[in-house]
């Protein structure tokens, strides 16, 4: 394990845990930046298992809440119902990436399709912080379980590197009529089972390919995803708040423009 593979990993993993919760596409960022600079992943599955870091970054700062909800759930109606509604919304996305992620990976896992990805989605972002939609849901307990179903067709579209996770899933809760910040605290929920379905998969998958050396950069990549996870959970609900998505969508279109052209030069 050479010491810049490490410093590679570590760069990569501060950018997935800066990135995972942003609606702007973690995968698509280290797949873009490993790419310039060089950083070789057996089967993609450093850009996969690293993201446990961010897991348990927001499973610190909703440790309390996650408790709350558990131990009330036996009792509490409304407690069970959200349970219902995330493992509802998180079906959709086990199946698909069950059944095609082995697919998936090894089709649009490259720099082109990342680029164009982040490009589209950052004007679909543009588009939908620009209108005004019916608010119905201010409160991540009170959605319906056919709104998370919708929210959880959404999060498939995401199955494409590029597109953003929590990008898709917060549009699908706006269009069906949550707040921007109910929006994106059910995407934060939703991303704990998703991720933590991720992780295992892949691991399961390819655990018997991974060197020691492998797991040494992982280790690394985790512990800077989760550094830098925290830095964003604890912010960001706010900052959505006052500012909304658009600075993400042209950030989203910036770097999609920056890869074509580096892509363009450098191959």
């Amino acid at each position: 394990m050479s010491l810049i593979a490490m410093i590679q990993a570590a760069i990569l993993g501060f950018v997935e845990g800066m990135t995972e919760f942003l609606p702007v596409s973690s995968t698509g960022h280290i797949l873009l930046l490993g790419h310039f600079l060089g950083f070789e992943s057996p089967t993609r599955t450093f850009e996969v298992l690293i993201q446990l870091g961010a897991i348990l970054a927001i499973l610190s700062v909703y440790f309390k809440k996650l408790l709350d909800i558990g131990l009330g759930m036996f009792t509490d109606a409304k407690k069970r119902r959200f349970v219902l509604a995330i493992l509802v919304a998180f079906i959709p996305a086990a199946i698909i990436g069950g059944l095609f992620s082995k697919l998936i990976k090894a089709y649009l896992f490259n720099p082109f399709v990342v680029c164009t990805s982040l490009i589209a989605g950052g004007l679909v972002l543009l588009v939908v912080d620009e209108h005004e939609f019916e608010k119905k849901y201010d409160d991540v307990m009170d959605f319906p379980l056919s709104t998370a179903l919708k929210i959880g067709l959404f999060q498939c579209i995401a199955m494409m590197p590029g597109v953003s996770r929590s990008g898709a899933t917060i549009v699908g809760a706006m269009l069906s009529g949550a707040t921007k910040r109910a929006a994106a605290e059910f995407s934060f929920f939703l991303a704990m089972p998703t991720m933590a379905g991720a992780f295992a998969k892949d691991l399961l998958d390819n655990y018997k390919f991974l060197a020691a050396k492998d797991i040494g950069l992982i280790s690394i990549g985790f512990v800077m995803a989760f550094i830098s996870g925290l830095m964003v959970v604890r912010g960001f609900l706010d900052f959505i708040s006052r500012h909304g998505f658009t600075p993400f969508a042209y950030w989203r279109i910036a770097v999609g423009l920056l890869g074509l052209a580096g892509l363009a030069i450098f191959g």
